[in-house]
């Protein structure tokens, strides 16, 4: 290879090299730019708030309508999975005769990505018996998985259980 030669593939490799690199560079900015904004731990820990707020409306279609047309929901008195929003309104209508005040007692936040996030830790709920007006207090395990869906965050999986030790 002459010189000449060498100089003319030197600068081709250059030139590839610059224009990769340039490409690249442009791919990254474009993905970062599309990519929404990740909410903060805090925000998301804050959806259990609205959720809990719309249980105390007393209106099991308010509380389902936290949640994605496919969620699924392992709830934590009832041992049938809900896997649309019938079965979730149904297991709601149930629970809400209850008067369910919740209440986090341990979080631990997970956020994914700009749409997507977990919420999981130990929740309590206070409990009123409508026969009696009793109250008792009812500990569990929760799990919530968020993902945002047209802008709105919407609850995709829940899962939910009863402490084994009481």
């Amino acid at each position: 290879m002459t010189r000449k030669n060498r100089i003319r593939a030197a600068i081709v490799t250059a030139t590839a090299l610059v224009t990769a690199g340039t490409v690249t560079a442009g791919v990254s900015m474009a993905g970062a730019e599309s990519a929404p904004k990740k909410p903060s731990e805090k925000e998301i820990a804050a959806l259990f708030d609205g959720w809990n707020k719309s249980l105390r409306t007393g209106d099991p279609k308010k509380v389902a309508d936290r949640y994605a047309k496919d969620a699924v929901l392992l709830p934590t008195v009832s041992n049938k999975v809900r896997t649309d929003r019938a079965g979730i309104v149904d297991y709601f209508h149930h629970f809400l005769e209850n008067k369910p005040r919740g209440k986090k007692i341990q979080t631990i936040v997970n956020v994914l990505d700009g749409n997507s996030a977990i919420d999981t830790g130990v929740y309590q709920f206070t409990l009123t018996d409508p026969k009696t007006g009793d109250k008792r207090v009812v500990k569990a395990r929760y799990t919530y998985e968020y993902e945002k869906r047209d802008g709105v965050w919407k609850i995709v999986n829940h899962h939910s259980s009863a402490m084994p030790e009481g």
